[in-house]
């Protein structure tokens, strides 16, 4: 069974490289998709220099966000699973083998990796549980962490989900969609450093957006 790992990626020249050099020695079969959104730093550099690694790069001509990345990336991807790797380093890819085990052992169709959110600041911390608190209760399951970017996912399923979300607003829609469809959400602990410096996401702003984004799946198409 293979696994497409999918990474959009906007302006990480300080991380990238050390990302694409922890994923590539996962031993699984597996293919890494790299989105690179319109950046300007030296993103595109670096992926050059991994040309010949058997990676999938695509690049945006317009920088459209975290999730169009997803989206174009999930175009792209041939494995029958796929999940997604943000490029910031904040999660482990050697996690990525432990969730993975789960669907070839057959105790799971769809993994998340549940972060420890106790690491992130009060502020982070609040927001992302009042938002995995929304998901609980409007779609009746019971996960600790609908934010993480490890969301793991049969590949015809998210294409079947038809994702529309351009921003980060892509995870709560993946995470009402999943339920939507019916799917149980097995999550397992996955280690996680969160970033402090250069962070894209504005919480506040997002955490809004994925509120109306959870209403919308829940009682609407």
């Amino acid at each position: 069974m293979k696994l497409s790992i999918l990474v959009p990626v906007y302006n990480e020249e300080d991380n990238l490289e050390t990302l694409l050099n922890r994923l590539l020695p996962i031993q699984l079969d597996k293919e890494i998709v790299v989105v690179d959104d319109c950046s300007s730093d030296k993103t595109p550099e670096i992926l050059q220099r991994f040309a010949d690694r058997g990676i999938k790069m695509i690049r945006h001509e317009n920088n459209q966000g975290k999730g169009a990345g997803i989206r174009t990336g999930l175009q792209y991807a041939t494995g029958e699973y796929v999940i997604i790797q943000d490029a910031d380093n904040e999660l482990d890819p050697n996690d990525i083998l432990r969730l993975f085990e789960l669907v070839t052992s057959g105790k799971a169709q769809v993994v998340y990796g549940a972060r420890n959110l106790g690491t992130q600041s009060l502020g982070n911390r609040l927001g992302n549980q009042m938002l995995t608190l929304a998901t609980n209760l409007l779609f009746g399951i019971r996960i600790t962490d609908m934010e993480t970017c490890y969301k793991l996912v049969p590949t015809a399923a998210m294409r079947q989900f038809n994702l529309q979300s351009n921003s980060f607003d892509i995870e709560p829609e993946i995470t009402a969609k999943i339920a939507r469809a019916g799917y149980r959400i097995v999550e397992l602990p996955i280690a996680y450093t969160p970033r402090t410096l250069h962070k894209k996401m504005r919480p506040l702003r997002e955490g809004l957006r994925a509120i109306r984004v959870l209403i919308k799946y829940r009682f609407g198409n």
